[in-house]
């Protein structure tokens, strides 16, 4: 299959260079890039930007995936017009900022029987398989409760500009949080059933007033579990992901408490009866989201699927819209 890359916005796409370029019988034939520094970027990582219009590389004849990574609010379009082409799509996350163009890329992929992928790779962490393997077991019982913290470092100034550009962004709980309300949907099934509270507001850019960097949330998922998180630019650089509370999970169930963070290979579980924790390991059925959009599109099951990727962008954007500052 041939691949052609919309953007190098986000570092995250050459994370995804780097290892779509490792997978047998997928060729990259066209990129589209019309940021300076981007190209400068991609340059860097030995791409040829071909094309600096996009609406001309879609008219290619032998494209058979679009890879967007344009800023957070270009990627719905982008998107769109994609799978109106005719070809399958793998962007990172967010998918898009709005529930309109959501909507869009969701009736698309039905009508043209094409497939979703998407950077949501908090799911190939081997914790997340063993909180998996644990919930299917039985072991917890009912789940109540879960939190999660999934702060980030700001990184002013090396962060990309365009994040602090008006409009461009999106929010920071539809950018960070869609990878916890997508390992919950992953580990418990549960999806979104109703928004109790959301908040986004300015607490450490302060040189960007505008860009509001800490967002927390309260809601309620399906079978009346209650979720809160904390998802806020406010982790120390450059230490952030090796503290132990970077992408920490707890979930308390009727028999105990599960706990991990996404770079553990393992969770602890404390149980009910129990006079000390066990730590439960397991492998991840897949090691790159990727991975799961090739399954997909090759018509092998795959826990990543543009169903359930479109259903945690839902969710998030539900969330989002519903903030207040």
């Amino acid at each position: 299959m041939n691949v052609a890359f919309a953007g190098f916005r986000h570092g995250h796409l050459f994370s995804a260079l780097e290892y779509i370029r490792t997978v047998p019988d997928i060729n990259i034939v066209a990129s589209w890039e019309i940021d300076a520094s981007s190209k400068e970027e991609a340059k860097r990582h030995a791409v040829e930007i071909t094309h600096e219009d996009y609406d001309e590389m879609l008219r290619l004849k032998d494209i058979d995936i679009v890879v967007i990574g344009d800023y957070y609010s270009a990627r719905g379009e982008k998107t769109i017009k994609a799978l109106k082409s005719g070809r399958h799509v793998y962007t990172d996350k967010p998918v898009c900022t709005s529930l309109d163009e959501l909507g869009e890329i969701e009736r698309l992929t039905k009508e043209k029987n094409l497939c979703l992928g998407c950077i949501l790779d908090l799911r190939c962490c081997s914790a997340a398989a063993a909180a998996k393997e644990t919930v299917k077991s039985g072991s917890l019982g009912k789940i109540h409760n879960i939190s999660f913290g999934g702060q980030h470092a700001l990184n002013y100034g090396s962060r990309p500009g365009w994040y602090f550009e008006k409009g461009k962004h999106g929010g920071t709980i539809n950018d960070i949080a869609v990878h916890g309300i997508d390992l919950i949907r992953y580990i418990t099934g549960k999806g979104l059933k109703e928004v109790l509270a959301a908040r986004c507001w300015n607490a450490y850019a302060e040189h960007e007033p505008d860009f509001l960097d800490s967002a927390q949330l309260m809601a309620v998922f399906e079978e009346s579990t209650g979720v809160i998180a904390d998802v806020s630019y406010s982790m120390p650089y450059p230490i952030s992901y090796k503290v132990p509370q970077s992408w920490r999970f707890t979930f308390w169930g009727e028999n105990g408490i599960m706990e991990f963070n996404g770079s553990d290979d393992f969770v602890t579980l404390s149980l009910k009866g129990s006079k000390e924790a066990q730590k439960v390991f397991a492998m991840p059925a897949t090691v790159n989201p990727f991975e799961d959009f090739i399954m997909e599109i090759n018509g092998s099951p795959t826990a990543l699927c543009t169903r359930e990727i479109i259903r945690a962008s839902k969710d998030t954007l539900e969330i989002q819209k519903r903030s207040r500052t």
